[in-house]
């Protein structure tokens, strides 16, 4: 069994974060989905990214460090992607990253630094999301799969962002079933 740590998008904690979340634990894995907003749920990405502007950079990471547990696989969904790799990339203990519909560079000026010995990571996005397909995430993504050993990249058919999300009109049901099964079969590895 492994222990994640899961961090919602810019919309929140949402009905459909927390199905993601449950479909996780099916596998027998203690999932945590921690709150970040303290309950908002901003009802656009616009709205989401406002919210964060006011709340705080150093509250958000502090928020995000509070929940993190020595031995724990960070994951993440969009937004969530910065914490849970942040996390992955330097906290001492941590076993691996599920990083779902973003990814930052593991080298130049974005990166949060090295990638860690031993620490697995698997990374899922659409081909043509404007965000993860066309904004740079893909291209670190393959530098992370490709330098990386334990590191995987899943591309899928698609121009969705926030396909995960059962609550969202941009839940794609095909790409999620594939996107658990890889990923509960990812955390059963890491037993």
């Amino acid at each position: 069994m492994a222990s994640v740590v899961l961090f919602h998008h810019l919309q929140g904690l949402t009905p459909g974060v927390l199905d993601l979340a449950g479909r996780l634990r099916t596998g027998g894995h203690d999932v945590h989905t921690p709150d970040l907003f303290d309950g908002a749920r901003p009802a656009s990405i616009e709205e989401g990214l406002a919210l964060t502007g006011r709340i705080g950079e150093a509250e958000l990471e502090a928020r995000a460090d509070a929940a993190a547990t020595a031995g724990s696989v960070f994951a993440g969904i969009s937004y969530g992607v910065k914490p849970a790799q942040r996390l992955a990339q330097t906290r001492p203990g941590a076993r691996a990253a599920l990083l779902y519909e973003a990814c930052f560079p593991i080298s130049g000026e974005w990166a949060f630094g090295p990638w860690p010995a031993g620490v697995a990571a698997q990374v899922h996005g659409m081909e043509k999301d404007p965000f993860f397909g066309l904004e740079g995430d893909l291209e670190a993504a393959q530098e992370l799969a490709s330098t990386v050993p334990g590191a995987s990249l899943f591309v899928y058919p698609g121009d969705r962002h926030l396909f995960t999300d059962s609550s969202l009109p941009s839940y794609d049901a095909t790409a999620t079933e594939l996107v658990v099964q890889r990923s509960l079969a990812f955390l059963d590895r890491l037993n």
